[in-house]
């Protein structure tokens, strides 16, 4: 069995806006699967709502990216790069998110150059979808 990196040792992504707790699956330069624990105690909770904490859409699509950057910066030919948003394509918010749900968040990777990619990814609340994106990425020197 291979053991999986914590997303901090891959990504540059520091808390308060690390928003991957851990991998699930990764299959460097194609796919990759990780879970977000949403505890409640998120800086974004307080403002969105106050009575009514729900996790802002904007953030499952960055979740989702996220995880597409792991597996992006695990394959070697991106060693030592950034990948950046270039563009979100179609994203849908099908699911509401709360403290103390738990979102598994799955990227595949789709057409790649050296210097850009496409992925679609998904955040699914048990096995129901949360959100659904396509993700336009440039890597750039990190």
């Amino acid at each position: 069995m291979i053991e999986l990196p914590r997303p901090a040792d891959v990504l540059p992504h520091r808390p308060p806006f690390l928003f991957v707790d851990e991998l699930v699956s990764l299959s460097p330069g194609e796919r990759a699967t990780g879970r977000w624990t949403l505890t409640g105690d998120e800086w974004f909770f307080a403002g969105h709502f106050p009575g009514r904490p729900t996790l802002p859409g904007v953030l499952m699509c960055e979740a989702i990216a996220q995880v597409g950057a792991i597996a992006v910066l695990t394959d070697d030919r991106f060693a030592g790069k950034l990948p950046l948003f270039g563009g979100l394509d179609g994203a849908r918010f099908r699911r509401q998110v709360v403290p103390g749900d738990t979102l598994t968040l799955e990227v595949e990777l789709g057409r790649m150059s050296a210097r850009a990619g496409k992925g679609t990814g998904r955040a699914l609340l048990d096995d129901a979808v949360a959100c659904e994106c396509q993700l336009l990425f440039v890597v750039v020197d990190a």
